[in-house]
């Protein structure tokens, strides 16, 4: 989740809502300044740098980066025959990204009729993420999309007693599970595989990635599809969900200290998936 993804504040199914004595407009766009120094390759190429990267926040979509056009590589943008109507912003130009023996139709875009409430995107380029070789924030790359500065991990310790059964089956039982709290979602808990009975587990193919832990395998758990996931090498950030599993529990029952978990209404992750023109050995390779 972030500001406008999945249930955040000005998203689609927001978790939360604003105090205001009316209804706010269906669609509310946010603008901010991304204060990191951004960069984007393209055929072993530099084509942007710039540490005065702007932010569009919209309704449903991940957060999208636009560069300053003096800061975009000259020659490597060719004009494409193609305009667009954006739904809030007027009129959107498509460029051709085109650097040494290799060129990429409509990888990159200008909003050109901007009303004047939106000046901060005047002269400014976005660059489509697939289409793009790598995004680095600094001399870090990052995947899956701009980084979202409203997104937050935090993971807490706890003696709770969680509990996890297929039917009569037991499959864990721990009194040291640790706890994600992440965004916009119910809260997940995470188990270590020393209180967890393996037997039941079968590891399934199939991988989902998240721009914030990194690649996340699944297990059926005593023959229930996906019933829970784990990340096997997760970012340092969240690297204290190593060597753990989480239970999905719309799947599974999970009790804590002896109540049912049910995921809230509208708490459903939509899986990025291994998303942005990324493979598996790409990912692991970072």
């Amino acid at each position: 989740m972030g500001l406008s993804w999945q249930q955040g504040p000005l998203g689609a199914g927001p978790v939360g809502h604003f105090l205001t004595p009316d209804p706010l407009p269906e669609r509310l766009l946010f603008a901010e300044r991304l204060r990191r120094r951004m960069r984007v390759k393209f055929n072993d190429t530099w084509i942007a740098d710039s540490d005065d990267v702007v932010l569009l926040h919209e309704p449903g979509r991940y957060p999208v980066a636009y560069f300053p056009r003096e800061s975009v590589k000259a020659g490597a943008l060719v004009a494409a025959d193609k305009v667009t109507q954006h739904k809030d912003l007027g009129l959107t130009a498509w460029y051709t990204v085109s650097v040494g023996d290799r060129a990429t139709q409509r990888a990159a875009w200008e909003l050109i009729d901007l009303p004047e409430y939106a000046a901060d995107f005047q002269d400014r380029i976005a660059f489509a993420w697939r289409a793009m070789d790598a995004f680095y924030e600094e001399d870090e790359r990052i995947l899956g999309h701009a980084a979202d500065p409203y997104h937050r991990i935090d993971i807490r310790d706890t003696s709770r007693t969680l509990e996890v059964r297929v039917g009569d089956t037991v499959v864990a039982r721990s009194q040291n599970p640790i706890v994600l709290f992440e965004s916009g979602f119910a809260p997940r808990w995470y188990v270590p595989l020393a209180d967890i009975d393996s037997t039941h587990l079968t590891s399934v193919e199939g991988q989902t990635f998240c721009p914030y832990k990194g690649l996340c395998d699944y297990y059926d758990v005593a023959g229930v599809a996906r019933g829970a996931w784990y990340y096997a090498n997760p970012y340092r950030e969240v690297d204290r969900i190593a060597g753990t599993v989480s239970f999905e529990p719309d799947r599974v029952e999970v009790y804590l200290d002896g109540k049912r978990l049910e995921l809230e209404p509208g708490q459903r992750v939509v899986a990025h998936g291994v998303d942005r023109g990324l493979d598996v050995d790409e990912v692991k390779g970072l």
